[in-house]
């Protein structure tokens, strides 16, 4: 499994890469292997202020539906239109062309709570 060191992750198992006050938020290569083939991605809540941990949509595989985590509290600015036609791609490159969401972070120094890398793998057990 891929655990990019440049990410901040959740024991929810979101990523998320911060780029000035604009993060851009997906699921790690843990989370898609554990849900399965991804065959549909719900983000309802673009333009919407969503708290840390709070839902800002779902992802469905073949035999579940699961709950997306906002990792910090932000607003969502842009959900990644590709995934409606390929939701596959989450599967197949999750930190990159299947990412979810893009959202303005209210106070970054509130990734410095996330885990690292690391912190992560010891978490799953990897």
């Amino acid at each position: 499994m891929n655990f990019p060191s440049d990410l901040k992750y959740t024991k929810e198992h979101e990523w998320i890469r911060l780029s000035g006050d604009v993060a851009t938020i997906g699921i790690t290569d843990y989370a898609q292997k554990e849900l399965g083939d991804i065959v549909y991605v719900d983000i309802t809540t673009v333009g919407e202020t969503v708290p840390a941990n709070g839902v800002f949509g779902t992802v469905e595989a073949v035999k579940t539906v699961s709950d997306l985590y906002m990792p910090i509290e932000a607003e969502v600015l842009e959900f990644n239109e590709a995934l409606g036609s390929e939701p596959d791609s989450v599967n197949k490159d999750p930190y990159n062309t299947g990412w979810m969401i893009k959202a303005r972070v209210k106070n970054t120094a509130d990734v410095a709570n996330l885990m690292s890398a690391d912190e992560y793998k010891k978490l799953i057990g990897a």
